[in-house]
């Protein structure tokens, strides 16, 4: 009986949905959403080219292609439609009649909410992607015939029981799959084919049942130009508003804007508010790649709801069980599969973008709520994790460089048990815990944490410094001793470094030695077990290259920083440029992947692209760069302080922008030809510090509204705060500063490859599993 009524009731739903099909089967002239301002950043891809082409829904899914042909040797596996970690179908082939298109003799744009193709034959195809739902569109004009659909991929047709709707099991996760002509016509299903009387496109809708799909495929005709409309002005809200940026220089403006809309892509609320590590197979959240991506992502921009639910979100993951080691820990890994904590930096790094947070915003509201699980991460490391000098330990691979096999048994990088970036991490964990615990009133923790911070300070300097380097020692090892690989984890460092010249000649070291034109190599190319490709299967498994020689992208922000901070701004920004240049030119359109080998190949004069297409800390830190180091933007609404120190490069010419910090905003302008900075502060009050150049530091106080123009004379600097003037004169103690910084920066050059003939590395054979 149970049975024969709930067969009616589907009877009852499928004849609703043949009503409502059938109900306006008129077709209707296509009229698509413009903006002219995500119009403006189109990106045509040749089929030389073949680029990666990405786009998010900002919940779960993500879909991926390239722009021509489908060949890539890691990523063509996820190609098509991805679900929370799950393969759906393999993309799609438009059809004319039941003939395929040819796609590769197309030609391809892409913009930040749509791509289209258009082909020999004068078809015109528009895929869309949409905000918060698991629907893709594709829409077709110029077709004289009927079109059609053929999916892709290990799918099983279920049935097409409406003669309007086609249903498929997914490749994997149990779910089905929906297809519809978006004027309602009745299909010819012949396998994975699906014909069309029509010639307008498609929605593709994926549900946990044929009942959710089948509501999505209504919802998306009655809804469907209103969630482009949605899409297009969330995009352009983040680019006009949050992330507002215009200079002279068009091609800089359009990069900076690509990466905001592919860093955002990765910005996500697959299992709470996240970011993913990357694509195509870290769409998860890892602790540290999530709060390394965090001011980047998020905080430069304003964001500061995201980023305040991406601290809540993960403070749930915390390990609360007071017998285990990793007690107090946030996790490495959350996914749907489960979750891992097996990693030594994602906690500190957690903590440190909580403070980081409440610099940005001035909300301390999240420090009460946070607070026992900032308590928690501080003694539980103490407890499990610290030595005698306060030192955080850990295993050889729980720092980033974190590459393993044979079931943990073998680290290619071991770097326990005291590393110089987690000892950076761990201080600015027990310094931040030390001011949350004075915010709170919780005086013994604060006179705890504050010992073990001047403790480990200390004994840094002791440590990790010697008189035979000049530059940083990358960890104590399992016997206290000292390895002075060059490595650029150092540059993680300076806040435990008391020397002011060894850091000097640290950023000269790192620079000469590890950052190339096209990113930052892992380790030094003269050590012995240097890796000049991170893919050489011939010789190596590839994680062994992966911390021993492969360029990681996100290091770039560190490096600029590093060399900015030396009074280097123009040798920093030849890589920002470089980044640009790549993020339009090569592997995913208008973004950053992981990794790149660290030579060229023979033959060639730019490294191969590896990795992820699109990494989140490698976007992030570019956009992080940019703002707090380029811009000089350095808010503490802590102490509603603001420090501006502009390092703008000549070549970007003038320049517009907005910062948000606080409750409001900062509209600066610069005047390349006039040497005249402008910043109008919108509902911001406090103190700022402005230094520009070799000038005396400016201290002003401002109201809200207040604006400061400051103009460089070339001996003088002049400056008006509403009708208030003055002059500030030249810094001699910064010039003389600056002059032993020219000196020793004189001439610097990228790092450049040395012949391999002889390397060591490259005379190794492998054969073995390419798995764990």
């Amino acid at each position: 009986m149970i049975n024969q009524i709930t067969q009616s009731m589907k009877n009852i739903f499928y004849l609703s949905i043949i009503i409502f099909f059938t109900s306006c089967t008129q077709q209707t002239e296509y009229n698509e959403p413009k903006s002219s301002l995500l119009d403006d950043m189109k990106v045509q891809v040749t089929e030389n080219e073949n680029r990666e082409i990405s786009f998010c829904n900002k919940k779960s899914a993500y879909f991926y292609t390239q722009s021509h042909h489908n060949n890539h040797e890691e990523f063509t596996f996820f190609t098509g439609m991805n679900i929370a970690q799950k393969r759906i179908f393999h993309g799609y082939q438009l059809l004319e009649g039941d003939q395929k298109i040819d796609i590769k003799n197309s030609n391809v744009d892409v913009f930040p909410h749509k791509m289209i193709r258009a082909y020999s034959n004068g078809i015109q195809e528009t895929f869309w992607m949409h905000d918060f739902v698991n629907l893709l569109e594709v829409d077709v004009q110029n077709a004289n015939t009927s079109i059609g659909l053929e999916l892709k991929g290990d799918i099983t047709l279920l049935e097409s029981n409406t003669n309007q709707i086609a249903y498929y099991t997914s490749m994997e996760g149990e779910k089905v799959i929906a297809v519809m002509d978006k004027n309602k016509s009745n299909l010819d299903v012949k396998g994975k084919m699906i014909l069309s009387k029509d010639n307008d496109g498609f929605f593709i809708a994926v549900g946990n049942s044929k009942t959710e799909a089948t509501k999505l495929l209504t919802d998306a005709v009655q809804h469907g130009e209103q969630w482009k409309k949605n899409r297009i002005s969330r995009m352009e809200k983040l680019l006009t508003e949050n992330a507002f940026l215009q200079s002279s220089n068009k091609d800089f403006n359009n990069a900076m804007n690509w990466m905001v809309i592919t860093m955002d892509q990765l910005v996500s609320e697959q299992q709470g508010h996240g970011i993913y590590a990357g694509l195509p197979w870290f769409n998860e959240y890892w602790g540290r790649d999530e709060f390394i991506s965090m001011p980047g992502a998020v905080l430069v921009t304003g964001q500061f709801d995201w980023a305040k639910n991406i601290l809540k979100s993960f403070s749930e993951y915390q390990q609360t069980d007071p017998n285990s080691k990793f007690f107090g820990r946030v996790p490495n890994i959350v996914n749907p599969s489960g979750i891992d904590y097996h990693t030594t930096d994602g906690t500190p790094r957690f903590i440190g973008e909580l403070y980081d947070y409440v610099r940005y915003s001035g909300d301390k509201s999240l420090i009460n709520e946070l607070y026992p699980v900032v308590k928690r991460s501080i003694d539980g490391a103490i407890e499990n994790w610290t030595d005698k000098k306060g030192y955080l330990l850990h295993d050889d691979h729980e720092t980033w460089m974190d590459a393993k096999r044979n079931y943990d048994k073998l680290s290619y990088s071991p770097r326990g048990a005291r590393a110089n970036d987690i000892q950076a991490l761990w201080y600015k964990q027990l310094s931040s815990g030390i001011y949350f615990a004075k915010v709170i009133g919780d005086q013994e923790s604060e006179d705890k944490w504050k010992k073990i911070a001047e403790n480990v300070h200390k004994h840094f300097n002791q440590d990790f410094i010697d008189n035979k380097h000049n530059y940083i020692a990358d960890r104590l090892d399992q016997q206290n001793q000292a390895d002075y690989k060059i490595r650029p984890n150092q540059l993680f460092s300076y806040d435990l470094v008391n020397d002011e010249a060894l850091k000097l000649n640290a950023t000269k070291v790192c620079w000469e030695e590890l950052v190339y034109p096209w990113g930052v190599s892992s380790l030094d190319r003269h050590d012995p077990n240097f890796h000049p490709f991170h893919h050489s299967w011939e010789n190596y498994h590839k994680d062994e290259g992966y911390h021993n020689g492969t360029i990681w992208l996100w290091l770039n922000g560190i490096a600029m920083q590093r060399m900015i901070e030396a009074g280097q701004k123009d040798v920093a920004y030849q890589l920002f440029k470089n980044m640009n240049h790549q993020a339009m030119t090569m592997g995913v359109v208008g973004g950053l992947g992981e990794n790149m080998d660290c030579y060229p190949r023979k033959d060639e004069n730019w490294p191969k692209l590896t990795g992820t297409y699109l990494q989140a800390w490698s976007n992030a830190e570019h956009l992080r760069v940019w703002y707090q180091s380029f811009l000089g933007i350095q808010p503490d609404m802590i102490n509603k302080k603001i420090t501006i120190t502009p390092q703008i490069p000549q070549e970007i010419g003038d320049l517009e922008y907005k910062v948000y910090v606080g409750e409001g905003f900062i509209e600066g302008r610069f005047r390349e030809k006039e040497k005249e900075y402008n910043y109008t502060f919108n509902n911001i009050s406090g103190k700022v510090i402005v230094r520009i150049n070799e000038y005396q530091d400016l201290n002003v106080t401002i109201e809200k509204g207040d604006q400061l123009v400051l103009k460089d004379k070339g001996n003088q600097l002049s400056y008006q705060l509403n009708d208030k003037t003055g002059n500030i004169d030249i810094d001699n103690n910064k010039v003389a500063i600056k002059h032993q910084s020219d000196a020793l920066f004189k001439d610097i050059r990228f790092c450049s490859p040395l012949s391999i003939d002889h390397h060591p590395v490259m005379k190794k054979t492998f054969s073995g599993d390419r798995g764990i």
